[in-house]
């Protein structure tokens, strides 16, 4: 498996609902599912199974936060070079048809979030930034068409 960048901030928001989950959810609902097996039948029990749904799930986030946690590769932005887009850089790019300005952080798949501004690196617009440098075009094909844009500043 190949290591999947992330940023320390991303690596420990991983982390803190990891820990979460082990403290806070899964004890929990252990005495969620006590509490319903002591109220007799199970085969009927509404309280039982969703607790036991429940528990299926924490115990799959658990196994995937642990794995992603494991194959995580923090980079840490400040030691990246600025000339060119790469992981951590925050970039501001022009649409050329309309001269609108966006910004965006980009960052591991883990982390995006385009309504903070946050664009993974596996995304196709991620991807197109990789690598660029200010004054470079870039061409995004969407549903509607294409869409070129130039990076303006590495900020």
């Amino acid at each position: 498996m190949d290591r999947v960048p992330v940023t320390q901030e991303g690596y420990d928001a991983l982390k803190k609902e990891l820990e979460k989950l082990k403290r806070v959810e899964r004890p929990q609902n252990i005495k969620a599912i006590e509490e319903a097996r002591a109220h007799g039948d199970l085969s009927e029990n509404a309280e039982f199974h969703a607790a036991k749904d429940r528990q299926g799930f924490i115990e799959g986030r658990i196994g995937e936060l642990e794995f992603k946690l494991a194959n995580a590769d923090v980079i840490r932005p400040d030691k990246l070079p600025r000339d060119r887009a790469v992981f951590g850089s925050r970039v501001l790019l022009e649409n050329i048809d309309t001269g609108e300005e966006v910004e965006y952080k980009l960052v591991g798949p883990d982390e995006s979030d385009i309504a903070k501004g946050r664009i993974s690196i596996s995304s196709p617009l991620g991807k197109a930034i990789l690598g660029k440098k200010p004054g470079d075009e870039l061409m995004l094909v969407v549903p509607g068409g294409k869409r070129l844009y130039e990076l303006v500043e590495i900020l």
